[in-house]
């Protein structure tokens, strides 16, 4: 079985720009390929996993977000860099109740373990948001959460709790990584 770095989409990846229903609309974050590139060469499967609350909220639907996750990937693939998997969940509990894939609970990550035979206890979860972490905690993964996107900062009310390592961008978390090993 394969370690994996999950990664969430907005503010990790791509600019985050809120609700994002458009692919027109997506722009990769700056030094994410080449991170992505040293951490898929390392071994590491590359997996996003992202909530869209927006298809719950009626604001887009699931071929939106699916449209908008084949644009990322393919402005990663322009950069050299592929995803071994992608997963959303288009659930909020104020809309559809509650579901076992929406983070903080682990399900989009136990999915892709089951799917791309992943070993979750040798992977990690890099999020700009706490419910990365509790995600990455639950399925018995790594945290890391970087300060692009929402802009995490210790002590703030995002905080993800003790322990959890907060970086600067994709690729100050490829570098903690890539140093625990």
């Amino acid at each position: 079985m394969k370690p994996a770095v999950f990664l969430d989409r907005d503010g990790t990846i791509i600019e985050e720009v809120g609700h994002l229903g458009e692919p027109e609309r997506v722009v990769v974050l700056p030094g994410a390929p080449e991170a992505l590139r040293r951490l898929g060469g390392s071994g590491f499967a590359l997996v996003m996993v992202t909530n869209q609350a927006g298809v719950a909220r009626g604001l887009f639907t699931e071929a939106a977000v699916e449209a908008v996750n084949r644009r990322t990937a393919e402005l990663l693939e322009a950069e050299g860099v592929r995803l071994d998997g992608v997963y959303h969940c288009p659930h909020h509990p104020d809309f559809t109740g509650p579901c076992d894939c929406r983070k903080p609970a682990p399900g989009m990550l136990r999915r892709a373990a089951r799917d791309l035979g992943l070993d979750l206890e040798r992977s990690w979860m890099v999020g700009d948001h706490p419910s990365d972490a509790a995600a990455a905690r639950a399925a018995g993964s790594r945290p890391v959460i970087v300060r692009t996107g929402h802009g995490l900062l210790p002590g703030s009310d995002h905080d993800p709790g003790p322990g959890v390592p907060i970086v600067d961008d994709l690729a100050a978390a490829a570098d903690l990584i890539l140093g625990w090993r």
